[in-house]
């Protein structure tokens, strides 16, 4: 009884500080994630750091939403950035940006806006089927749950994930 209550105690700790596993439910990170990955997603990376850009992060989504499922999103803009979607390119500070991961081009016009302090624009992958920052704003750092970092489903997709 008590090996099965330091176990039990031991994995409660280890999923709400370390790491948790999460399934993909949608098809807004595609082709980056697919419908059904299983992913790894690491929790102490941004006690020590920040997110970047670049990232796939895991966020409860802002409280307008009234959502209690956690979001899975690629991180475009860094607090103080300028962010503009324009004729099917994510401009980030003026500059166009090259994204190789992305499943099509924006077919929508957004911003520019400036990230607030303490906040994250994100973009699903598959930008015209995500939910996203261009429909409700900005990420909340204290909403950032942790990065995705590893695949381990389906098996022949397993590995890292950027």
């Amino acid at each position: 009884v008590e090996t099965l209550a330091l176990s039990l105690l031991f994995a409660f700790g280890l999923r709400t500080f370390v790491a948790e596993a999460r399934y993909i439910p949608s098809e807004s990170m595609l082709p980056t994630l697919e419908v059904n990955d299983r992913l790894i997603i690491d929790k102490l990376s941004y006690d020590f750091g920040s997110p970047q850009r670049g990232d796939i992060v895991v966020f409860r989504p802002p409280d307008s939403l009234h959502q209690k499922d956690a979001f899975i999103k690629r991180v475009i803009g860094l607090p103080g950035d300028v962010v503009e979607v324009e004729n099917g390119q994510v401009h980030l500070n003026g500059q166009p940006q090259a994204e190789s991961y992305i499943a099509a081009p924006p077919d929508y016009q957004f911003g520019p806006v400036t990230v607030p302090q303490d906040a994250y624009l994100v973009l699903g992958d598959n930008r015209n089927a995500s939910f996203d920052s261009h429909y409700w704003g900005f990420v909340p750092e204290d909403h950032v749950i942790g990065r995705a970092v590893f695949r381990f489903w389906p098996p022949n997709r397993i590995g890292g994930v950027n």
